[in-house]
């Protein structure tokens, strides 16, 4: 009895482990099939899918220099969109559009780097006609997932906000609080635009 117990318990832990393989894997590869669209996209293409079944494109492209990151972003937040890369909110303006655009994605996949970004640190966006957006990360903070309001707000001043579920290490996806990263627009001479208009 002993052995099949030992059994099963180790076939159930080899079932998790290919499963959460498979759920990393699976975003890697999309963001490679994900960069022809965006380079079609860049290269005057509108909407182009990354996958003939695909219900969504890449909108931008998310670089933070100082922690290596570099990400394609989809628009739409739906979580079949978010297991294939960030998702742009669509009710908030696409970076360079005005106001405030907001990016979420999965903790434990593309946004994972969220936990290290610090105040200070820039956040690059590069847009769909070539337009290359620097934004200075200025606060981070842990909100209830029905506090978002609050960061989610339309104030006129260019910004870009993250967010992603929280805490990092959960075991259960999903949960009650979000990890954000707030970030506002620099100039292009790199100083903060303080109340830009929209």
């Amino acid at each position: 009895m002993r052995t099949v117990t030992i059994t099963i318990l180790f076939i159930l832990s080899l079932w998790q482990l290919g499963l959460g393989g498979y759920i990393y894997a699976k975003a890697q590869v999309a963001q490679w099939l994900m960069a022809d669209a965006w380079q079609q996209t860049l290269a005057g293409n509108v909407d182009v899918k990354p996958w003939s079944w695909a219900d969504t494109w890449p909108v931008s492209r998310l670089k933070v220099p100082a922690h290596d990151i570099d990400v394609l972003v989809l628009q739409g937040s739906s979580g079949r969109t978010l297991a294939f890369g960030p998702g742009h909110m669509s009710n908030t303006p696409l970076p360079g559009e005005g106001g405030n655009s907001v990016i979420g994605g999965h903790r434990d996949t593309h946004f994972r780097f969220l936990q290290d970004v610090k105040v200070g640190d820039i956040l690059e966006v590069e847009t769909a006609d070539n337009q290359l957006l620097r934004y200075e990360v200025f606060a981070r903070s842990i909100v209830d997932h029905n506090d978002t309001e609050q960061v989610l707000n339309q104030e006129g001043i260019e910004e870009l906000t993250l967010v992603t579920c929280y805490p990092f290490d959960a075991i259960a996806a999903g949960g009650p609080l979000r990890f954000v990263i707030e970030a506002r627009r620099l100039s292009e001479s790199g100083t903060r635009s303080e109340g830009k208009p929209v």
